[in-house]
């Protein structure tokens, strides 16, 4: 069992506390401005839940912040020194809103090396190729959902696999942080396909699957 954090109250963080539910953890879910909102999904989720609003102490020893980029910069810079030495799991995938022909980081670099210079949290890429309704069901068409992983703390890497198994996932680490890059160009990917109204069995009920020859 794990003390998860997870910020934010909207459709991914129901998802990924969906998870840490179906896998026995504990979870403390901080809104942001209004702490009925997450006295309302702890009601919907059941399960081990603690609420609060964002400010309060995180008790969590993996943090989730569920929310866009530029919302997770400024939980990094909230809650300073307070996340040293947690793991912090980075689910955001930087789409420049603006044109929406790239990542809003500069080239070469990722949102998870970006968060990872800001804070002294152990940074782990996950979750950002993998849509919050998925989440919440577990699978797709039957499928178990693939988690791919990206960090350099081989025990924070370990303590995000463990949480996906645990959650009915099939976690994949894919390499060092780096890879975060690659990751959030197919979460980058991913979003296209799903906002593509000319193919409208990807909308956002699809997954990434990757598939052993045997």
């Amino acid at each position: 069992m794990t003390d998860i954090t997870i910020i934010g109250t909207g459709n991914m963080a129901r998802g990924l506390a969906t998870r840490a539910i179906a896998g026995g953890n504990n979870v403390q879910l901080l809104a942001h401005d209004d702490k009925a909102k997450a006295d309302s999904l702890a009601a919907e989720l059941g399960g081990s839940v603690t609420t609060g609003v964002v400010g309060d102490d995180v008790s969590g020893d993996i943090v989730i912040p569920a929310v866009y980029f530029d919302p997770a910069k400024e939980v990094v810079a909230r809650y300073g020194s307070a996340l040293d030495g947690k793991i912090y799991v980075d689910i955001t995938n930087p789409v420049d809103t603006s044109t929406f022909e790239g990542l809003s980081v500069p080239e070469g670099s990722s949102a998870a090396e970006e968060l990872q210079r800001a804070t002294g949290a152990k940074v782990v890429k996950a979750f950002n190729t993998t849509f919050a309704g998925t989440l919440a069901a577990g699978d797709v068409a039957g499928q178990q959902l693939d988690i791919l992983i990206a960090g350099d703390d081989e025990d924070a890497v370990r303590a995000v696999a463990d949480f996906a198994s645990a959650g009915g996932l099939r976690p994949i680490v894919v390499g060092p942080q780096r890879r975060a890059h690659q990751l959030e160009q197919a979460g980058f990917l991913h979003i296209l396909l799903s906002a593509n109204d000319n193919l409208p069995e990807f909308q956002w009920n699809s997954a990434l699957k990757v598939v052993p020859a045997s």
